[in-house]
């Protein structure tokens, strides 16, 4: 099979702000679709990623195990934080997103809290079912969870004697926390963070969502505590500690495709349930180390997970 899927609808610097100013500001309808200019509609479905590599790597092997089925298929890599692409997904402009239960029923319920006793991952998948946007579904979940988490360096959690996100709150006035900008106004960021666990971080340094610039500066000392995604290889590498969540803050996060319900069909069931039922949390890490750490194309590493996996 092909590895050049093809990509459709570029995003500008500048279309990309404008959404993101649309939604901080609560405003209506922008004037302008930063999608608008594709060619993408009738039978193809459009496959879109969030702003960090896993999700583009997820991304790629929803695609390619569609194309391995005949569908025609575009991508739309690194469209942006959630609260970027979710519109886009909500306007029909994106028909297939690769999701993360948990997060993804927090932003859809927010300001509301998940209840207390939704927490598994077959709760957490019920629970969402009712809150998903009109004409969208989601297809069964993997077994594969990456988490957001709280991580600190072996130096940090020795000198404050941490073990949890419970034991910053008599530190955290001290403490420089970095992770993407979207995360000084989630409930599963800083919002959440004070609420639950009366956190107030000394400050808030705006970088990516669990991407280099946050790893880079919790490498280098520019921040203390860094929201990192729980499969990101950097943890293991650097031999830092997650702090646990005993709270549960962080929900069960287990990929799900979120999908248009009228892209639907047969042969886009059987692909995207494969690549379901492949993945686990541990060949998922490993992927994703080839892509970050060893520097792989996301379209290689795709295109040799299914192949292992007898998906194409």
């Amino acid at each position: 099979m092909s590895t050049h899927t093809r990509y459709a609808r570029p995003l500008s610097a500048v279309a990309v702000l404008a959404v993101l100013a649309l939604n901080a500001c609560g405003g209506g309808e922008s004037s302008e679709d930063p999608f608008s200019e594709g060619e993408g509609g009738g039978d193809t479905i459009v496959v879109g990623s969030a702003n960090f590599p896993e999700n583009e790597l997820l991304m790629q092997m929803y695609a390619q195990a569609l194309e391995a089925k005949d569908v025609s298929v575009e991508t739309q890599p690194n469209i942006g934080a959630r609260e970027v692409y979710m519109k886009a997904f909500e306007d029909g402009d994106i028909d297939l997103l690769p999701e993360y239960n948990g997060a993804l029923l927090s932003y859809l319920i927010a300001p509301e809290l998940v209840p207390e006793d939704v927490t598994s991952p077959d709760e957490v998948y019920d629970a969402l079912q009712s809150e998903l946007p009109e004409g969208s579904e989601t297809l069964p979940q993997s077994e594969a969870e990456d988490k957001d988490t709280l991580t600190v360096t072996q130096e940090t959690a020795e000198k404050y004697d941490l073990q949890s996100i419970a034991d910053l709150e008599p530190v955290a006035d001290q403490l420089v926390v970095g992770a993407g900008p979207e995360f000084r106004e989630r409930f599963q960021g800083l919002v959440g963070l004070k609420e639950v666990y009366g956190l107030e971080f000394e400050e808030f340094k705006p970088l990516d969502p669990g991407g280099p610039l946050t790893v880079g500066a919790l490498e280098d000392g520019s921040i203390d505590v860094a929201n990192i995604f729980s499969t990101d290889s950097a943890i293991e590498v650097n031999d830092w500690v997650v702090l646990d969540d005993p709270e549960n803050l962080y929900l069960s996060q287990n990929i799900v495709p979120l999908i248009q319900s009228d892209a639907v069909t047969p042969e886009v069931e059987e692909a995207l349930n494969g690549v379901s039922e492949a993945l686990t949390t541990q060949n998922l890490t490993e992927a994703l180390a080839r892509v970050q750490v060893d520097k792989e194309d996301p379209v290689t590493v795709a295109e040799d997970f299914l192949e292992e996996n007898g998906l194409v």
